[in-house]
């Protein structure tokens, strides 16, 4: 079997505020409003414009689907929309403790997305066509993915 290769692409730090629905019908619901951020890789960097968000559904399995879009603006001046899906979960008392807030090893835990990008500028527009996956962490008031072009 042919083994699949990544490149790295860019660290992405979203600004979030939270606002939860708590526990529905279908499990505990939380949105996300992003307020800005940064992106940061060899071949493109920039800032998170603000008014993207994100929507994230806990399962009563406890994974953590997430469901979120933003804009992109590089610091060439050149826009690129982001849209991605993902899963969350780790052990329960890893998972507890990310729910209160804490710092955790982001080894101890399983977040991955997909990302998907789209953009008019002739620049960026290899990103058009590729797929990424991301790796996932939280901190305080942020959100870090870790995007990877698949090769």
């Amino acid at each position: 079997m042919p083994e699949i290769n990544t490149r790295f692409l860019f660290t992405l730090a979203l600004e979030i505020q939270v606002s939860s629905l708590g526990d529905t019908p279908y499990g505990r619901r939380r949105m996300f409003h992003f307020d800005g951020g940064s992106f940061d890789g060899p071949k493109l960097k920039g800032k998170v414009l603000p008014g993207g968000g994100g929507w994230s559904l806990i399962r009563r399995d406890d994974v953590m689907e997430v469901d979120a879009r933003l804009i992109l603006d590089t610091n060439d001046n050149h826009q690129i929309y982001a849209a991605w899906k993902g899963l969350r979960h780790g052990p329960k008392e890893v998972m507890d403790r990310l729910y209160q807030g804490e710092i955790v090893d982001p080894g101890a835990y399983y977040f991955r997305t997909t990302p998907y990008f789209e953009t008019s500028s002739e620049k960026y527009s290899w990103m058009n066509g590729i797929c990424s996956i991301a790796s996932g962490s939280l901190s305080v008031n942020a959100r870090t993915l870790d995007v990877f072009q698949v090769l």
